[in-house]
């Protein structure tokens, strides 16, 4: 049995910016997870996306299909994502739809796809409705992430991260009954998240594991449990790279509980064109960067083939 981790908590709407700047640091370098509370994003508004989200999945698979992922926008069915293939020649046991950058009219060429059923236009709402908020709660965290680095709070604005970023919503169905395998079978096979930060918000449901050091032998895991109302907040690849490793993108996985399980992943990440490279806060003589300058959308590309490359 795992042990629950002790994540810290923080509290988004506090007036004390140098507190909360310092817990998050703290948070930071030693898990990579913290929960956000007083986030601003309502309970009835994360209970209908939750409803919708479930009338979505439970349609016929080729209902599903209709909305295929393309353009990393749309439906992924169960075993098309593998995060850990060496550990797996089988994908993952979840479900997915991803919701990319929202697109007003004057966009000629939208990508995101929405399911076109009746209610469609409800769905639609209610998941830009939610996108636009967690952006929001996503950007202020950011703002204070910089100020638990030393640099200006608008830091990450002033380099392009987050002017137009490139944020996904994902929509996440694990079923509580699996198909008998002679592998282990994982809901989300271990990996750490590629980009900034990632916002999740779960329906109660455990399974959720962390393991603080990646190089470990055994690893050890840490159940992260649910705290009602909180986002569970993690570090993502490049924000580990902006900080030289001072910052943990922690690896973590989704083990099977029995139980069916929905969750809600929005992945806050650059602006394709925005360049990650270490902060001068961040490296020394002694201590120099670990990783060449690299632009976000080129990591991010790279990341995505390597994960599904194995299953399409």
């Amino acid at each position: 049995m795992a042990k629950p981790a002790n994540l810290p908590i923080i509290d988004l709407s506090s007036s004390d910016l140098e507190h909360s700047a310092k817990s998050i640091r703290q948070a930071c370098m030693e898990y990579g997870f913290f929960y956000l509370v007083n986030h601003g994003v309502g309970e009835e508004l994360l209970d209908r996306v939750f409803s919708e989200s479930r009338k979505f999945f439970a349609l016929p698979l080729e209902e599903k299909m209709k909305l295929a992922r393309k353009n990393h926008r749309g439906y992924t069915p169960l075993y098309a994502e593998n995060l850990n293939p060496s550990a797996s020649s089988r994908g993952d046991s979840k479900e997915s739809f991803y919701i990319g950058p929202l697109e007003d009219d004057s966009v000629q060429c939208k990508l995101n796809q929405w399911p076109l059923e009746d209610g469609a236009a409800s769905w639609k709402c209610t998941m830009e409705t939610y996108y636009e908020h967690v952006l929001d709660a996503g950007k202020r965290l950011i703002s204070l992430i910089a100020q638990a680095l030393n640099v200006e709070q608008d830091f990450f604005g002033k380099v392009g991260a987050t002017d137009d970023p490139n944020g996904f919503l994902r929509l996440l169905h694990y079923p509580g009954v699996l198909e008998v395998s002679d592998e282990e079978r994982y809901g989300a096979s271990a990996h750490s998240d590629y980009g900034m930060i990632t916002l999740l918000a779960t329906d109660g449901v455990g399974g959720l594991q962390v393991c603080r050091e990646k190089s470990s032998h055994p690893q050890i895991w840490e159940d992260v449990l649910s705290l009602k109302g909180a986002f569970i907040v993690n570090i993502g690849d490049m924000l580990e790279r902006w900080t030289n490793c001072l910052f943990r993108s922690t690896l973590h996985r989704v083990v099977p509980t029995g139980r069916e399980r929905y969750s809600l992943a929005f992945f806050l990440d650059p602006n394709p064109d925005c360049m990650v490279e270490c902060l001068k806060s961040c490296c020394s003589e002694s201590s120099p960067p670990k990783f060449a300058p690299i632009r976000s959308g080129d990591y991010l590309k790279e990341r995505l083939q390597v994960t599904y490359s194995s299953q399409e």
